[in-house]
C-alpha cells in the first residue's frame, strides 16, 4: 500500500480559515447580555438594600443602641450614595461604564461583607436573664428565681470573665462595622441607575428603550419582596445558631431580646451582588445603536461632526462658574419647582421614618413577632406598591393628562391614603400587662412608671434586681419582668419548657389562681387584637396602593415644570436635596421620638442601657403615626399651592394664547394653528422663569 506523503506539493490542500462571527450577532449578543446584567443588578441591589431594612429591629437589639442610633446607621447608606455622586455624574460618560458598574457591585458586595463582620469576632449573644438553667454554654447570665435573699447580690456582683469581657466590649464600637459597610454600599449603588440607564439608551432604539426600562424596574420590584422574604427567615433563626445548644436557650422568635441570625442575610446578599457585577467586566466600552448599518452610522457621525466638534475647547473653572451660577439663579427663581422639591422632601421624610420603624409598630402595638412583621410586609405592602406605581402610568398615558390633570391624580391619591393613615389610628390594641409597668400589682392602670413601682408587698422580701427584662406568663393572664417580681418560689424543667410555681404576687392578684404557676415568655394579647391587626394590615395595603397611584404623576409634572436646558441641573438637584434631607435625617428623629415611649430598657452586662424591651402602645402610637400625620399634612398644603400656581399659569397661557390668535389670523396663519402653540413660554416672556405643558 502506498501512501501519498502529506510533503508533496497538491496533495494536501490547505483548509479555509475560520470565519469570525458576524459583527452584528456579536453586539446583538452585547445588547442581550447588557439587558440581563441591569435586571439582575436591579434585582440585587433592591433585595439587598430591602433586606438592610428588615433587619433595623435585629441589630438594634445585638449592640444594644437605641433608635435614633439606628436610625443614623440605616441613614449611612445615603451619606455614602451623596459622597460621591458628584464624580460619577461628571466622569462616568468618559470612562467605561460598564465596568465601573461592576466597580461598583464590588464595593456593595464588600460593604454587605464587612456588615456581618462584627458577628464573628463579637462572641456569643448573652441575653439578659434572671433564671438559671444551670447550664453555661449559651453564654447568658443566670440567677435563680425567689429561692433566697441573695438575688440581688448575685447578679449585681461582676465576675472576672465578666469584668475582662467589659473591658473588651469598652474599647470598641462594632456597630461602626456596620455604618461602614451599609456606607459603603451606598457609595458602590451610585453609578448603577446614572450610568446604567444611560449606556441603555445610548445603544437601544427609541421605541425600545421604554421597553426595557420597564423590563429593568419590573424585575427590580421583586428585589423588595425576596428582600423582606429572607429577613423574615433569618429572624426566625438564632443568631449564634451552629455555636450553642438550642435546646439552653430560653427565649423564642417572639420575645423582645430574640436576636436572629442577622448576618446570614448579609452575607447571602453580598454574594448575589457579587454575582451581578461580574457580566460587565465582560462588556465592550460602547455598542452601535440598535438597528443602525454601517452607512447609517456613518452618516449619522457626519452629521454629528457638523454640530459637535472633536475635540471640544477647554474651559476654565470661570467660565464653568459663569454658566453655572446664573442656571442655578433660574432655576431656584422657579417656585414651582422649588415647591415641588420641598413636596418631596417632606413626603419622602414621612415615607422613609414609616418604613424604617414599621416592623417595630407592628411588633409593640399588635403583639406581632419581628419575622412576621417583616415578611407581611414584603408579601402583602410592596406588591401593592408595585401595582400603585403600574396604575399611575397607566392612567397618565390612558387619559392622557397635561400637568393639572397630574396634579389632581397626586393630590387625590395623596388625600386618599391618608385617609387610610388615620383609620390606623384607631386600629389600636390594649398593652400589654405587665405589673410595674402598665399596670399596678392590683390590675389597676397606671398613669406613670417609675422604677420603684415594680417592687410590692408580694416580692418585697426577694430582693430582685429591677434592671433585667425576662418575662413571664402567669396563670392570671398578667405578664410580669421576671419570676423573683412575681415571687415565684420554685421552677420545674429547663430551657425553653421551665414553669414556675408558688408565685406569691400571682395570689396576690385581682384574679388569683390555686395553682399561682408561670411560664417563660410574654402573654398572647386578646383576641379581639388579632382581628385589629387583620383590619390594620387590609388598610395599609391600600393606603401602599394609593400612594403609589401619584409616583408616576408626580414625577411627570417634575420634568415638565422645567426649562429643558436646566433638566439635567434641575434633577440633580432634586436627588440632592431629597436624598439629603428625606434620607438621612428622618430614620434619627423618628427613632429619638420612639425612645420617649419606652417603658422598660434593657441592660448591658457591662452596665448602662440597651435596647427598648417594651413600650408605652399609647404613646409609641402617637408618636409614630403623630408625626407621620405631620410631615404629611404639611406635604398636602405644599401639594395645594403647586396647584394653585399650576392654575394661575395656565390661565395666563391660555389668556396669552387668545390674545396671539388675532394676530396670527392678520398674518394669514390659520386659527387651528394657532391653538397648537407650544406651552412652552421662554424665560424672558415667563416672570417666573416656569415651563409647564
Amino acid at each position: 500500500l502506498q501512501f501519498p506523503s502529506l510533503l508533496q506539493p497538491g496533495k494536501w490542500e490547505k483548509p479555509p480559515p475560520l470565519r469570525p462571527w458576524p459583527t452584528h450577532l456579536i453586539d446583538r449578543s452585547h445588547n442581550r447580555m447588557f439587558l440581563a446584567a441591569m435586571c439582575f443588578v436591579y434585582f440585587a441591589k433592591a433585595f439587598q438594600g430591602s433586606y438592610m431594612k428588615s433587619s433595623i429591629t435585629q441589630i438594634e437589639r445585638r449592640f444594644d443602641i437605641p433608635s435614633s442610633l439606628i436610625g443614623f446607621i440605616d441613614g449611612s447608606f445615603e451619606i455614602g450614595n451623596l459622597f460621591v455622586i458628584a464624580f460619577v455624574s461628571y466622569f462616568g460618560a468618559k470612562l467605561h461604564r460598564p465596568r465601573l458598574i461592576g466597580a461598583g457591585c464590588f464595593i456593595m458586595a464588600m460593604g454587605s461583607f464587612i456588615t456581618a463582620a462584627p458577628h464573628f469576632f463579637q462572641g456569643l449573644y448573652k441575653y439578659e436573664t434572671t433564671v438559671s438553667h444551670f447550664s453555661g454554654s449559651n453564654g447568658t447570665e443566670s440567677i435563680l428565681p425567689c429561692l433566697t435573699n441573695g438575688s440581688l447580690a448575685q447578679d449585681e456582683i461582676p465576675t472576672v470573665e465578666i469584668q475582662a469581657e467589659c473591658e473588651k466590649a469598652a474599647s470598641s464600637s462594632l456597630w461602626l462595622y456596620v455604618f461602614l459597610g451599609n456606607m459603603l454600599r451606598g457609595v458602590g449603588e451610585t453609578p448603577v441607575m446614572p450610568l446604567g440607564l444611560s449606556y441603555l439608551d445610548d445603544f437601544s432604539r427609541e421605541e425600545n428603550t421604554a421597553v426595557y426600562m420597564a423590563l429593568i424596574q419590573t424585575v427590580g420590584i421583586m428585589g423588595p419582596m425576596f428582600g423582606f422574604m429572607l429577613g423574615s427567615f433569618c429572624a426566625k433563626l438564632y443568631v449564634d445558631i451552629g455555636a450553642v445548644n438550642l435546646d439552653t436557650i430560653t427565649i423564642n422568635h417572639k420575645d423582645s431580646r430574640w436576636v436572629g441570625a442577622w448576618w446570614l442575610g448579609f452575607l447571602l446578599t453580598g454574594g448575589v451582588m457579587l454575582l451581578a457585577g461580574i457580566p460587565f467586566w465582560f462588556l465592550p466600552k460602547s455598542l452601535p445603536k440598535q438597528g443602525e448599518t454601517e452607512t447609517e452610522k456613518e452618516s449619522n457621525e457626519g452629521e454629528q461632526d457638523r454640530f459637535i466638534p472633536d475635540k471640544p475647547a477647554p474651559v476654565s473653572m470661570a467660565a464653568l462658574a459663569k454658566d453655572f451660577l446664573p442656571s442655578l439663579k433660574i432655576l431656584f427663581s422657579n417656585t414651582i419647582y422649588l415647591l415641588l422639591v420641598c413636596t418631596a422632601f417632606v413626603q419622602i421624610s414621612g415615607f422613609i421614618g414609616m418604613i424604617t420603624f414599621k416592623p417595630k409598630f407592628m411588633e409593640q402595638i399588635y403583639g406581632q413577632s419581628a419575622s412576621r412583621a417583616i415578611f407581611l410586609i414584603g408579601i402583602m405592602n410592596l406588591p401593592a406598591v408595585a401595582l400603585g406605581i403600574v396604575t399611575g402610568g397607566f392612567i397618565m398615558k390612558k387619559f392622557k393628562l397635561n400637568v393639572l390633570g397630574a396634579t389632581k391624580i397626586c393630590i387625590g391619591t395623596s388625600l386618599l391614603a391618608f385617609s387610610t393613615l388615620l383609620i390606623q389610628y384607631f386600629l389600636q390594641c390594649d398593652n400589654t400587662q405587665v405589673p410595674g409597668l402598665t399596670v399596678s400589682y392590683q390590675g389597676v392602670p397606671q398613669v406613670s412608671y417609675q422604677q420603684n413601682t415594680l417592687i410590692s408587698l408580694c416580692n418585697m422580701g426577694c430582693s430582685c434586681s429591677l434592671k433585667h427584662w425576662d418575662p413571664i406568663c402567669a396563670s392570671n393572664g398578667l405578664t410580669y419582668a421576671s419570676p423573683c417580681l412575681a415571687g415565684c418560689q420554685s421552677f420545674t424543667g429547663d430551657g425553653k419548657d421551665m414553669v414556675f410555681h408558688n408565685c406569691t404576687c400571682i395570689g396576690d392578684s385581682p384574679f388569683p389562681y390555686a395553682n399561682m404557676s408561670a411560664v417563660l415568655g410574654q402573654c398572647s394579647r386578646k383576641s379581639d387584637c388579632d382581628y385589629m391587626f387583620k383590619f390594620y394590615m387590609a388598610v395599609t395595603v391600600i393606603g401602599a396602593f394609593l400612594s403609589a397611584c401619584g409616583a408616576t404623576p408626580g414625577y411627570i409634572i417634575l420634568l415638565r415644570s422645567i426649562n429643558p436646558e436646566l433638566k439635567s441641573l434641575a434633577l440633580g438637584i432634586y436627588t440632592l436635596i431629597v436624598r439629603t434631607l428625606g434620607g438621612i435625617p428622618p430614620p434619627v428623629y423618628f427613632g429619638a421620638l420612639i425612645d420617649r415611649a419606652c417603658l422598660k430598657w434593657g441592660s448591658k452586662q457591662c452596665g448602662g442601657r440597651g435596647a427598648c424591651r417594651i413600650y408605652d402602645s399609647g404613646a409609641f402610637r402617637n408618636a409614630f403615626l403623630g408625626l407621620i400625620y405631620g410631615l404629611y399634612s404639611l406635604s398636602y398644603i405644599l401639594w395645594g399651592v403647586v396647584y394653585i400656581r399650576l392654575s394661575h399659569r395656565e390661565k395666563k397661557l391660555a389668556l396669552k394664547n387668545q390674545l396671539k390668535a388675532p394676530e396670527q389670523d392678520d398674518n394669514g396663519v390659520s386659527a387651528g394653528n394657532g391653538n397648537t402653540s407650544s406651552a412652552t413660554v421662554k424665560c424672558s416672556e415667563n416672570p417666573d422663569q416656569e415651563t409647564t405643558i
